[in-house]
């Protein structure tokens, strides 16, 4: 017979966004006249840009000649879509990237979840709380994470940002093997300083962890002091992962692209204290299990970094930030403790009268018509607060924020 992993029955429940759409849809059914509003997932709603379209267009047309049909291409990624990527991502910041080091992919989600397959499942981990919950639960299916009780997986280190603390993460209580760091954050909206994201490089060397670095949303940075790339930091070649995407940057959602930055001089272990290139064995799994982002959706992505590409995506990013600065001046005058929405896509806020997490998104679901995500479902110091995207439409932000100025 064939036997499950039985790490995936460890999983709580279902995805957290697959709750909240349940709870969602159950609504509707026994409300089907009220007007919804979604501020919830964090899905873009504005269309692609144009030089994208017209890219993709004429990749499409590719595929219908011969001469230019493309078949399987590198799993790595094109070349023009890696070129573009390290002259623009990261030469333009003076960070040398070799070609080599870049593995353009579905999107971050994706990887984050699928870096795990490189590395042993005894490995440490820790997270800053609240955490985008796929780099839990992606190490809960590969057996890292120990025993759930009250709220908590036994064998991770929980690093609470709450308003106490600023949001800026201490370093872990314990030694961890693998750290996860999101910035700008999701879910708070909160970014890090480069002397805060010193602290950490630095911690990693001096312990010989590994970072997984998500910038999904590095983007929307609006403070020229704020660092783009954890490689800005010295030494962060020899520590980090970095992980980005096009799917909030240039509406990349239903599309997928993103990619992962592996250093040739990151490292892991075997037991007897052998060096391993990561940057080999993420190449080898990627090899082995990922036949390569389509051809059309590169093309689409090389096209971001044109000059018009350039300039579309960042009217999609002044409309989201917009539409952020929006939500955060209303809630403040609503009386509410607000953060994020400054460098970042999403708001997070204090839930009002000390109600829990969950007993907010109902009251806003029942009551005003408006879903967020409890921040509970980003991890126990998510408990208390609550999340919001900016990535809705503009109108219908409005109007949201009319509802909840009834609070």
């Amino acid at each position: 017979m064939a036997l499950v992993n039985e790490h995936f029955l460890k999983l709580q429940n279902s995805y957290l966004f697959a709750d909240i759409a349940k709870k969602v849809n159950s609504f509707k059914i026994t409300h089907p006249k009220d007007k919804i509003i979604r501020l919830g997932i964090g899905d873009v709603t504005r269309p692609l840009p144009e030089a994208v379209r017209t890219a993709m267009h004429k990749a499409v047309d590719d595929m219908g000649h011969k001469d230019t049909f493309h078949g399987y291409g590198p799993e790595q990624g094109y070349s023009f879509l890696i070129d573009a990527i390290i002259k623009n991502d990261y030469a333009a910041r003076g960070i040398s990237i070799d070609p080599s080091e870049v593995f353009v992919s579905d999107g971050a989600k994706c990887d984050t979840g699928n870096i795990g397959d490189i590395l042993r499942h005894d490995n440490s981990i820790g997270v800053t709380d609240p955490v985008y919950p796929v780099y839990i639960d992606s190490n809960v299916m590969a057996g890292r994470t120990g025993t759930f009780k009250e709220g908590k997986w036994s064998d991770v280190v929980y690093i609470p940002c709450t308003a106490e603390n600023r949001f800026i993460p201490d370093l872990p209580s314990r030694r961890v093997d693998i750290l996860y760091l999101c910035y700008p954050n999701n879910p708070t909206g909160t970014t890090l300083s480069k002397d805060e994201l010193r602290k950490w490089v630095n911690y990693a060397l001096e312990n010989d962890v590994i970072i997984m670095y998500d910038a999904a949303y590095e983007a929307y940075i609006q403070d020229p002091d704020i660092p783009h790339s954890i490689y800005e930091i010295k030494g962060a070649r020899k520590v980090a992962i970095e992980f980005r995407s096009f799917s909030k940057t240039a509406g990349f959602t239903g599309v997928r692209c993103g990619y992962t930055i592996v250093p040739k001089e990151l490292n892991g272990f075997t037991l007897d204290g052998k060096h391993i290139s990561l940057n080999s064995l993420w190449n080898r799994r990627s090899t082995t299990k990922f036949n390569g982002t389509s051809y059309i959706t590169q093309r689409g992505a090389e096209a971001v970094y044109s000059p018009e590409g350039k300039q579309q995506v960042k009217e999609l990013i002044d409309y989201y930030m917009t539409n952020a600065a929006i939500m955060r001046e209303s809630l403040l005058k609503c009386g509410l403790e607000v953060y994020g929405g400054e460098n970042a896509p999403y708001i997070w806020l204090k839930t009002p009268g000390g109600l829990s997490s969950w007993k907010f998104f109902d009251k806003l679901l029942y009551e005003m018509k408006v879903v967020g995500t409890p921040g509970l479902g980003f991890g126990p110091s998510g408990e208390g607060y609550f999340r919001l995207t900016a990535f809705g439409d503009r109108d219908e932000t409005l109007e949201a924020m009319e509802r909840l100025n009834k609070i």
